[in-house]
């Protein structure tokens, strides 16, 4: 049977979906208070052309729209992938309560992998952290899409150096 955790990322992993029929890199995001979603996102930075469209910002700010303060205190945040320092810093600001990530992200993640951004003193709010949840099902989403990517460039590397350009 599945914790509550494991519903939620599970319909973040939808979000994900999302993102990758757009050929984003699969990263979904939910907002949950009183179990219910108050706010939704994808990765969309490629196809807004905006480095801050990360899914957590995106969720975060339907979140506040929805809900009429940017102060989130009550709320969670569920998502497929460990937040980087920027989606981070806006966690914190957000005021949300939790974070419940799904894969680990080793070169980029800053809630434990490579800074832990939430566990700064200085910092004047301390969200709950939650990790590897779905992180099986989350980690394979985003490696098949890298691997992918990588088929890519591979192949247009074969193609240039076959036709001697």
């Amino acid at each position: 049977m599945w914790d509550e955790d494991e519903r939620w990322m599970d319909v973040a992993l939808r979000e994900a979906e999302k993102a990758l029929e757009e050929g984003e890199s699969p990263v979904g995001a939910l907002v949950v208070t009183e179990e219910q979603v108050v706010g939704r996102g994808y990765n969309r930075v490629e196809t807004l052309n905006d480095p801050t469209a990360h899914a957590e910002i995106l969720a975060i700010g339907a979140a506040a729209e929805q809900l009429g303060s940017w102060r989130l205190p009550g709320c969670t945040l569920v998502v497929t992938l460990e937040p980087c320092t920027m989606c981070a810093g806006a966690i914190v600001l957000a005021r949300l309560d939790r974070v419940v990530f799904g894969a680990y992200d080793p070169k980029a993640g800053a809630c434990g992998s490579v800074l832990d951004v939430f566990g700064a003193s200085a910092l004047n709010h301390h969200p709950s952290v939650r990790g590897g949840v779905l992180g099986d099902e989350c980690g394979a989403m985003l490696k098949e899409f890298f691997s992918g990517l990588r088929g890519k460039a591979d192949n247009r590397e074969q193609t240039i150096d076959r036709n001697g350009a």
